[in-house]
């Protein structure tokens, strides 16, 4: 009988922590969606609530301030984008469809995302920016890098090439596309500069083979 009890309760608190924890993500996947319309600085914990339709006292049962509610989401949002790079290098052909699959991705979060909001991430929301440059350093240099050799030994990229250096390059690509100081926002999108810039990129180191599947890839990606 007491086993039985101990069953029923553990049940209920299970069903109790899940119901918050969808709350939670709720929440913060609401917050993405504001900050990424508008900004993070423009937003307040009222705006969040009042979109949400809860109180914002509800919103602090689960984040202690803005800023604790940033961090989450940031963290979260560079988790799914070491699941994408993953899915990235599975299921690719190739070290250029790898390129492909990961640019489309990107396109895909680009597209909803506001230029300014990495500017705010980086200004206000120190702890949460670290996350973003714990990724850049460890996660994305090391799936460039291994797409680097990749694409030598299958000879799609010239074997000639420095991996270390260009490896450094195109994290730089990547991050003046973000900086809002190269290249004028209200000129390009996020999604133009990234396809530009990766094909750009491409374009430098592949061999004849490698090419010709850039303009394959690009014709299917056009198409889609």
């Amino acid at each position: 009988m007491e086993t039985l009890k101990l069953k029923i309760v553990s049940i209920v608190l299970s069903k109790i922590f899940k119901k918050a924890l969808d709350l939670k993500e709720h929440i913060i996947t609401q917050a993405d969606s504001l900050f990424c319309q508008f900004g993070i600085k423009s937003i307040t914990m009222d705006d969040i609530a009042k979109h949400l339709g809860i109180s914002k006292k509800t919103i602090y049962l689960h984040f202690s301030d803005k800023n604790g509610l940033v961090v989450e989401l940031m963290r979260m949002k560079m988790e799914h984008q070491i699941c994408d790079m993953d899915h990235s290098f599975t299921n690719s052909i190739d070290a250029v469809n790898e390129v492909f699959f990961a640019v489309t991705h990107m396109r895909q979060m680009l597209s909803k995302m506001n230029p300014v909001l990495f500017y705010d991430l980086q200004k206000y929301h120190s702890e949460a920016w670290n996350y973003f440059v714990v990724f850049r350093e460890k996660k994305l240099f090391g799936v460039i890098n291994n797409n680097l050799k990749r694409g030598i030994s299958e000879g799609l990229y010239r074997k000639e090439i420095n991996i270390d250096i260009l490896t450094w390059m195109r994290i730089g690509q990547i991050d003046t596309i973000f900086s809002q100081t190269t290249y004028p926002a209200d000129q390009f999108s996020l999604t133009t500069l990234m396809t530009e810039v990766t094909e750009h990129f491409l374009y430098g180191i592949c061999t004849i083979k490698g090419l010709k599947l850039i303009n394959k890839y690009k014709h299917v990606t056009e198409k889609d």
